[in-house]
């Protein structure tokens, strides 16, 4: 009988780190070559797996592969695609089933959030029923830092590290111009229902009058009187404010600031335009002349300024998930541990995937100051050492240079598939 194979998929919004935890994935599976076949990767997530679009990795050199550890985004491509459950839509399962079969694939490992957890989960517990088991074991990523049991997310610590030193810059900026021109900046940030991104911003912050001087969770309701009084405040102290604003933001009564009234793949609110928003509250009601900024791609891209602590731990946890697999674990994901003591140090763990899909983590309240703008000194000795560390992608020319794959498919075993 042949080698079973691997499948592995990439989902969801992507990072600057998801490609390390692919390099984890192939460069792992590769030293374990009598015991898997074939690595094949989803084109475009599990879109791939659907259409049978399967990308043959042994047919890209080991340079390569290794090169994924420091390119950004998505290499293979990924989706925002939520499988529906097995009796709104058995005919999706079924089709996963039959590519599974057809090309003899025993390991699925589903790189992504929450969502993401949960149909590496489904997949897990039709298999059985199927009579074909296949080994799923989730590999956690998002910038969001949602994802439950896990000490943090892999893709989370760059984009910390890349807003924190992004709202420093302006603040400069800001706080060299603003005698005579602008008084106030607002850098959006993502974070739907979680403010971690927008907290770590926070770490900017060293000394009494660094920029950020406002941050504004989705945690916390927002309140304009008292907003307003903060803004008017900081710039009679300071010369000027800097606000980071996060998109999931919302009034007491849960409506966000910035509904976009779309929704996306998942179901989830299209957000977008909060920066603006408040931008427009301070000059119509303050006064002041503002600029505002909305990081959004460039944050979760920006692979030239990754975290060296966030890298590591993303090549881990894929390294992780093939070990978990020839282990003969089923339907769980590696997690992230954080040692105890006040020297930082990480293992990996693991968590069921029942438990972590669909499940998201707020912000603790105790990392959000009293006044609901800033973060405490709990939140700083959390969030510091994620960001640290340097893993600068390799330069010519004076641009980085990233992987470029041949992305060859293997041959189709089956009908075309069509979208129920």
């Amino acid at each position: 009988m042949s080698k079973a194979n691997l499948f592995y998929a990439q989902s969801g919004g992507v990072t600057a780190v998801i490609n390390a935890s692919a390099c984890g994935v192939i460069e792992t599976a590769r030293k374990h070559s009598d015991r898997i076949g074939k690595v094949y990767a989803g084109m475009n997530g599990i879109i791939g797996a659907l259409r049978e679009e399967l990308i043959d990795t042994s047919k890209e050199s080991d340079a390569t592969i290794a090169a994924l550890r420091h390119t950004p985004a998505g290499a293979f491509g990924s989706c925002r695609y939520k499988l529906k459950s097995l009796e709104d839509n058995r005919a999706e399962y079924q089709r996963l089933m039959d590519v599974f079969r057809a090309h003899n694939i025993r390991y699925f490992l589903y790189n992504g959030g929450g969502d993401s957890q949960d149909t590496a989960n489904k997949v897990s517990m039709l298999s059985l029923k199927e009579g074909f088991p296949i080994t799923c074991i989730g590999i956690p990523k998002t910038v969001d830092n949602d994802l439950p049991i896990t000490d943090n997310c892999p893709g989370f610590g760059s984009v910390a590290k890349y807003v924190a030193v992004s709202i420093r810059e302006a603040g400069l900026d800001v706080a060299s111009m603003c005698e005579s021109s602008t008084k106030v900046f607002v850098m959006e940030v993502m974070g739907r229902h979680a403010g971690w991104i927008a907290g770590a911003a926070g770490l900017a912050s060293e000394q009494e009058g660094d920029a950020p001087h406002i941050i504004l969770f989705p945690e916390i309701a927002f309140d304009k009187a008292s907003f307003l009084r903060r803004v008017k405040h900081c710039v009679n102290q300071y010369g000027y404010c800097a606000i980071v604003v996060s998109e999931g933001a919302r009034y007491d009564n849960g409506q966000f600031l910035a509904d976009a009234g779309g929704k996306d793949a998942f179901g989830h609110t299209q957000l977008g335009g909060v920066a603006p928003f408040i931008a427009s509250m301070v000059k119509q009601e303050l006064g002041y002349k503002y600029h505002w900024a909305v990081a959004d791609y460039l944050q979760r891209a920006a692979r030239h300024i990754a975290s060296g602590t966030d890298v590591a731990q993303a090549y881990a946890v894929g390294k992780a998930a093939v070990e978990f697999a020839l282990a003969g674990k089923n339907a769980v994901m590696p997690t992230i541990v954080r040692k105890p003591g006040d020297k930082y140090d990480w293992e990996i763990g693991e968590a069921a995937l029942a438990d972590v899909a669909n499940v998201e983590k707020p912000m603790p309240r105790d990392y959000i100051t009293e006044d609901g703008f800033g973060i405490t000194e709990t939140a700083r000795r959390y969030f510091s050492p994620l960001i640290k560390g340097e893993d600068y992608p390799p330069y010519k020319n004076g641009l980085p240079q990233y992987a470029r794959l041949k992305s060859v498919l293997e041959k189709k075993q089956l009908p075309d598939w069509e979208a129920r």
